[in-house]
């Protein structure tokens, strides 16, 4: 019997509209839907996409502990792709939606390395917070042979200052409660009127403004600092009116 395949995602940051056409056909004439999310929450992957969903498209909800320590990523994991191989082996097609890009950051890739050996597996790429943060705040992430690094928050103090430092460019992403380490090390490095902020990228909630001008009180995971040292002349202009 002929296996179903597995699909990883992309459904982008937040906006129903940036969601590519493939996504779209995959979506709505998927076997299976299967996503993250928060236990006794609602899976942020699966609101994004929820109008184009088909009434009846059966569904593997993915409960991920609601925790600050790392959570017991394997049991999670391990269960969703027990559950996933059976609707595979059934010759169900089952879509795995992921916020943003299956493959920058995302959850997928705990499936990804349980599944993919086993059953024919797609990725599709989605639109990622990072180019939407870029695009939302209206400078360009790097130029020429500007060296652009992805900076996870959560990183020690040390080592941020030590990545910040070495950056012509840098996207600090998973900013949330750790904004005011990230904020110190800018600070410290004279760095801050180079920053710019966007929190909750292409949402109604969306805020976008220049880094100096945030208080730092609830600041939420979705929120991204980019922050530019390179030479192009656009990383001149004019801050973003507070």
């Amino acid at each position: 019997m002929t296996t179903g395949t597995l699909f990883g995602v992309g459904v982008g940051p937040g906006d129903p509209d940036l969601l590519t056409l493939k996504a779209h056909r995959l979506i709505t004439s998927a076997g299976v839907i299967a996503y993250p999310a928060p236990e006794g929450g609602e899976s942020f992957a699966r609101a994004i996409v929820s109008d184009v969903i088909p009434a009846g498209t059966p569904e593997v909800r993915i409960s991920v502990p609601m925790a600050v320590a790392r959570f017991p990523a394997r049991e999670v994991y391990d269960k969703a792709a027990g559950d996933i191989a059976a609707h595979l082996e059934s010759g169900r097609d089952v879509v795995v939606l992921c916020e943003g890009d299956p493959f920058f950051y995302g959850s997928f890739m705990y499936l990804y390395e349980r599944l993919a050996d086993r059953y024919p597996t797609e990725i599709v790429p989605g639109v990622s917070s990072l180019m939407t943060c870029a695009a939302r705040y209206g400078r360009p992430l790097a130029a020429r042979n500007d060296v652009l690094r992805i900076i996870p928050a959560p990183l020690p103090e040390d080592r941020l200052a030590e990545e910040i430092a070495a950056s012509d460019a840098a996207a600090i992403i998973k900013v949330g409660r750790h904004y005011e380490k990230v904020r110190r090390v800018i600070d410290r490095l004279g760095l801050v009127t180079s920053c710019g902020y966007v929190e909750r990228a292409s949402l109604p909630t969306e805020i976008v403004k220049p880094l100096y001008t945030v208080n730092g009180h609830d600041v939420p995971y979705f929120s991204m600092i980019l922050l530019y040292k390179g030479a192009e002349e656009w990383a001149r202009a004019p801050q973003l009116s507070a």
